[in-house]
């Protein structure tokens, strides 16, 4: 087997993100570059969320909360100080550290809970962000928001944009390489057979927490490059509506596959400006959420294991069938 054919992913995610990191310099549009900077973001939102809901089988439905604090952290950290590269990157850590402290206390009081009842509680910790958001106004301004100066290399959407390349890429190979050793092994053991898993000797729950910091600081991280992109930052940051996305992008994509995430990513966010711009179009399209909808419903009906989990099957499915082929052959031949 040749390097090649053993490598033929990395060559292609390769290929891919030179492309990503050339497009900017070959094709330069204001929006193209703002639509795509959003689908990085979110797409390193919805790696974090395949963390938990594809390697670990946690379903979280208050992930919206360490996406929040990221953003707020970001937010007035360059209200309150000059917007420099130093408080730029010392909000960044403290967004790090924040959200990594928080889904530790999190996991912790909460990963204890099976299934659904955790779903629930993690919904109602997001709701409890939410509210503080809303009312300690001193800080945070309410619903109302407030508008930030960011650092010079942040105003250029060309270095902006590639920044958020970069990132995504970075935090993609590392979820790989965590997802690949001996910790991401465990966690599909979680997530197939959680009490086997634990009678194998394994401490379940500190695994379960890892997965729960790892998620949550990567949801920090992203939330803190989308209140840069917008300069502004309200509660909307905390909605559910932010924790559903990045669900549905997981799903849509493929869950349990961390390029899935990127695609699903890539879909919603085509399909929202799309479906937005149609608007202007014919004033039907001003419901679009009703064709997102029927956008989604489509992809789940044709693709029930997601995008990347329903090729890999059918790739799986004509390697099988090529090698029961050859073995026929075989037995004739011999």
């Amino acid at each position: 087997m040749t390097w090649y054919q053993q490598n033929k992913l990395t060559v292609l995610y390769s290929i891919i993100a030179a492309f990503l990191l050339l497009l900017p310099f070959i094709y330069d549009s204001r929006s193209m570059l703002i639509l795509f900077t959003q689908i990085f973001i979110f797409a390193i939102f919805a790696m974090s969320y395949d963390i938990l809901l594809g390697y670990t089988g946690i379903v979280s439905f208050g992930h919206a909360m360490f996406f929040g604090i990221g953003a707020y952290t970001m937010g007035i950290f360059m209200k309150q100080f000059e917007p420099t590269p130093v408080y730029f990157l010392l909000a960044m850590l403290m967004t790090l550290l924040l959200t990594g402290l928080l889904s530790y206390i999190v996991g912790l009081l909460t990963l204890r809970l099976k299934s659904h009842f955790y779903a629930m509680l993690t919904l109602s910790l997001s709701g409890l962000f939410l509210v503080l958001a809303e009312k300690w106004r001193t800080l945070t301004f309410g619903n109302d928001g407030f508008t930030f100066r960011v650092p010079d290399f942040a105003k250029d959407r060309t270095d902006f944009y590639l920044i958020c390349l970069v990132t995504m890429i970075v935090v993609f190979v590392l979820l790989q390489r965590f997802t690949h050793s001996p910790l991401g092994k465990v966690w599909q053991a979680i997530r197939e057979n959680e009490q086997r898993t634990e009678s194998l000797g394994y401490q379940v729950l500190h695994y379960k927490i890892i997965a729960s910091v790892v998620a949550g600081v990567i949801a920090g991280l992203a939330g803190s490059l989308y209140s840069v992109s917008l300069r502004f930052v309200n509660t909307s940051v905390f909605a559910m509506d932010v924790t559903l996305d990045a669900l549905l992008m997981t799903i849509i994509g493929g869950v349990g596959t961390l390029v899935g995430a990127i695609i699903g990513a890539g879909l919603i966010e085509f399909a929202h400006h799309w479906l937005t711009e149609l608007a202007k179009v014919h004033w039907i399209f001003e419901r679009w959420i009703i064709f997102f909808g029927i956008i989604y419903i489509l992809a789940v009906m044709f693709f029930p294991q997601g995008i990347v989990g329903t090729f890999a099957k059918l790739r799986n499915k004509q390697k099988n069938n090529t090698q029961e082929v050859l073995q026929e052959k075989k037995d004739i031949a011999s």
